[in-house]
């Protein structure tokens, strides 16, 4: 088999092969055999038929077109892996020369892993360090958590009074437009802690001094950039009735509450423990936010021709994500769609922008860890990849079962990636 590999801009190569003619007559006679399998001939046994006849009855062109699919996957596959092309998705061929006693010829043109120039990553790391931010955790932060603990593990009992912000409401509500009722604007019985945003303001501050049993009606305009389209901007009435008012019952912040959240001696202990949160949550913080500033610090400074096909799939990737989070939270994917007002072109455009640096960051880490010679150990990687499917199954077992391999792929890039941070924060 003679192979030609002409590069060609944005990552891609083409093939051209011939395959010989010997070789390409085994191809000829395998086709015929396996299309004489099925074939009735009379006087004859199925596949025992000889070849002349077996063309002439099915045509020797569909026994060239047979030969050639077999040939151009068997030889296109021997290419790649003979060559350690590193090829991207489908090929694209095209036979340029067929005709059963002479050579067979085809070009593939495919896209490849591109090949990516570094800058000097290292020197850009050093002079980045300064940028790191050193975090604290302020008094009033420590406050605002502890108050937020008070707060989710606050004990409610049934009052007459008048709702006021911070009471847990439970109320009827039936929302119209001229005089057309908006199911999506109906609820019975809908739970909510006034105050804390679960409601529009205008239609919150309606609620403010309702009492049990009382019911009112009141208009609500929408804002010009509401979700539905279809309400933006519009005057929509409403029915409510109150039908459970509760007050909220705050426990102190004291070594008795510290010992029923958890193992804590004392009050002091869990300050000191949720303020060693905030810092650790700060901290990873920064981390993340400096590393996405370097890496695209390095990115920018790298060449790189990317193949279209990487984008594409980056951005399909990005979508399926997205999808997957919609189902998780329980809203139809159209429903999504229309609550944002957008259509999947419009999600895919958006995406193209933010999938294109997503593939750089990703070439730009593969060829750092190459350079460093980072690797992942099976040890390590079979380690972590148990851990994080235990966890899963643990979490969600109604779940379908994952793809192992394709986790496996995804776990070693995170700890590869892991590494290569760690080894530049080190440089």
């Amino acid at each position: 088999m003679k192979l030609e590999i002409i590069k060609l801009p944005k990552s891609e190569i083409e093939l051209k092969i011939e395959v010989p003619t010997d070789e390409w007559q085994e191809f000829f006679d395998e086709a015929a055999h396996e299309l004489a399998r099925d074939l009735k001939i009379e006087g004859f046994r199925p596949g025992h038929a000889p070849r002349k006849l077996v063309e002439e009855k099915i045509g020797a062109d569909h026994v060239l077109e047979h030969a050639a699919e077999h040939c151009v996957r068997k030889c296109y596959v021997r290419a790649i892996l003979d060559n350690n092309i590193e090829a991207v998705g489908k090929p694209e061929i095209s036979v340029t020369k067929i005709a059963k006693d002479n050579p067979f010829e085809f070009k593939a043109r495919v896209a490849v892993m591109p090949e990516v120039k570094l800058p000097d990553y290292k020197k850009i790391t050093q002079s980045f360090k300064k940028d790191i931010k050193e975090v604290s955790v302020s008094e009033d932060e420590t406050k605002k958590a502890i108050d937020w603990l008070l707060k989710s593990r606050a004990k409610y009992s049934t009052i007459r009074r008048p709702a006021l912000a911070g009471d847990r409401v439970e109320i009827d509500f039936e929302g119209s437009l001229a005089g057309e009722k908006l199911p999506e604007m109906t609820s019975k019985n809908h739970p909510a802690i006034l105050g804390r945003g679960y409601f529009m303001p205008e239609f919150e501050q309606n609620l403010l001094g309702m009492k049990e049993g009382e019911e009112k009606e009141f208009k609500v305009t929408f804002a010009d950039d509401f979700n539905h389209q279809h309400l933006a901007g519009k005057n929509v009435d409403f029915k409510a009735k109150m039908n459970l008012v509760q007050e909220a019952e705050l426990s102190e912040f004291n070594d008795e509450f510290a010992r029923g959240v958890g193992n804590f001696k004392d009050a002091s202990a869990l300050e000191v423990s949720i303020k060693s949160g905030l810092l650790m949550e700060k901290k990873e913080q920064e981390k993340e936010r400096w590393r996405g500033a370097l890496i695209e610090k390095i990115v920018d400074s790298s060449e790189m021709e990317i193949p279209e096909v990487l984008i594409e799939a980056e951005t399909a990737r990005m979508l399926d994500e997205l999808k997957a989070k919609v189902a998780q939270i329980g809203i139809e994917y159209e429903k999504y769609l229309e609550k944002f007002n957008k259509t999947e072109a419009q999600l895919l455009e958006e995406f193209g922008k933010k999938a294109q640096q997503n593939v750089k960051n990703f070439l730009v880490l593969q060829e750092i860890a190459k350079q460093e010679k980072i690797q992942i150990s099976d040890e390590e990687l079979n380690e972590e990849v148990g851990k994080a499917l235990a966890h899963f199954e643990a979490s969600q077992p109604a779940e379908p079962p994952v793809d192992k391999e394709q986790f496996k792929r995804y776990t070693s890039d995170i700890l590869k990636n892991e590494k290569v941070f760690q080894s530049l924060e080190n440089c």
